[in-house]
């Protein structure tokens, strides 16, 4: 029975890039289906009472060794963003204009390399423009496109779906109705997908 891995995440989570370099392989071994799904993680604190990591400085300094630990293990690039914390409204608005135009394969990627492999100043909406442009796509018409009413209902309806589901961090992953929260969850993805028990 083929089996589905939802991957909710915002760009602006560090450890939503370390897992999104994996989920790909997750699902090729599993013959899952992989569905990634932006949401506004701002959106998920402030509905759930959660706040970011970075707002907690002992969490903080810990993730400032447990993140590049996890992309040494992955074997991936990684560096943390010197302008973060990034507002992530346009970025994830733009990920939502994407699926619905098609270019997602293009945006996903570009804008996480961006953020976690680049360094680039993403709060600057002149910079996400030359990013998107760097990858090929038409910045000016994505910067349209964040504003379309159809968009902002995309980038929502996904948030309060994965509020109503129980999602209150980045990454979650869900395989069926089984919730995984974090990267270091995704030994137990593979296990659910592959009808594990765990």
């Amino acid at each position: 029975m083929s089996r589905t891995l939802e991957f909710y995440f915002d760009y602006g989570s560090p450890y939503s890039y370390l897992a999104d370099t994996q989920v790909e392989g997750i699902a090729g071994r599993t013959g899952a289906t992989l569905t990634r799904k932006p949401m506004l993680l701002g959106g998920v604190f402030k509905a759930t009472g959660n706040s970011s990591p970075a707002e907690q400085p002992l969490k903080s300094k810990w993730s400032a060794f447990d993140m590049p630990m996890w992309a040494r293990h992955y074997g991936v690039p990684f560096q943390r963003n010197p302008h973060f914390p990034v507002n992530t409204l346009a970025l994830m608005r733009g990920a939502a204009a994407a699926e619905l135009d098609g270019t997602f394969e293009i945006y996903h990627p570009a804008m996480f390399k961006a953020m976690w492999v680049d360094g680039r100043n993403l709060n600057d909406l002149k910079e996400v423009a030359a990013v998107l442009i760097q990858a090929g796509l038409d910045a000016a018409h994505i910067a349209k496109r964040i504003q379309d009413q159809d968009v902002k209902d995309r980038l929502k309806a996904t948030t309060d779906e994965a509020v109503a589901r129980g999602v209150f961090g980045a990454p979650t992953s869900f395989v069926g109705e089984m919730m995984f929260f974090g990267n270091d969850r995704l030994p137990f993805v593979e296990q659910a997908l592959k009808g594990e028990q765990i």
